[in-house]
C-alpha cells in the first residue's frame, strides 16, 4: 500500500485514509443491510503508539481496519460490528495493553451505523462526542454514543 497512507510511527493506516473509506464503508454497509461501528480512542501517555499499534493488530479481525489519527488518537472501523461487538472489542484492546504493561489512561468512544447515525459524517461526529465525554470522566472510560 502507498505509504502516504501509512504513519511513520506505527506502519497503520493514516487519518486520510481513515477520512476516504469511512463513507465507503457505511455505504457498503448500507447496501448489505450490515452494522459497522466506530470506535475513537485516545491515551494519556507518551511513546506508546507502536504499541497500541501492535495491540490492534493483535485484536482487530483482517475485515477491520486500524488507524493513527490526528492528535495521537486512532480509529477502528468494525466491519459487520455492532455497537456491543465495538465495546468488547475495545475492551479487549485495553485489556491487552495493560498485559502488555502499558500503564495509560484509555478513552474511547462508539458510535454505529444505523442505531446512531444514517450518513459517515454523523457517524465520525457522534463517535467523536462520545470521545469527548469519555474523556471528561477524568479516568479511562468507554463511552456509547446515545441512540439517534
Amino acid at each position: 500500500m502507498d505509504d502516504a497512507l501509512r504513519d511513520v510511527d506505527t506502519g497503520l493506516l493514516n487519518g486520510d485514509y481513515f477520512r476516504a473509506t469511512l463513507p465507503i464503508r457505511v455505504a457498503a454497509a448500507r447496501r448489505a443491510l450490515r452494522p459497522i461501528s466506530v470506535g475513537l480512542l485516545a491515551l494519556e501517555a507518551d511513546d506508546v503508539p507502536p504499541l497500541v499499534a501492535q495491540a490492534m493488530h493483535d485484536t482487530v479481525r483482517d475485515s477491520d481496519t486500524a488507524c493513527r489519527l490526528d492528535g495521537g488518537r486512532f480509529g477502528l472501523l468494525l466491519e459487520d460490528t455492532p455497537e456491543d461487538g465495538a465495546v468488547w472489542t475495545l475492551q479487549r484492546l485495553r485489556q491487552l495493553l495493560v498485559a502488555n504493561g502499558v500503564e495509560a489512561t484509555f478513552w474511547a468512544g462508539v458510535a454505529s451505523y444505523p442505531g446512531h447515525a444514517l450518513e459517515a459524517a454523523e457517524l465520525l461526529a457522534r463517535a467523536e462526542t462520545a470521545l469527548a465525554d469519555a474523556r471528561g470522566w477524568g479516568d479511562g472510560r468507554i463511552e456509547v454514543a446515545p441512540p439517534a
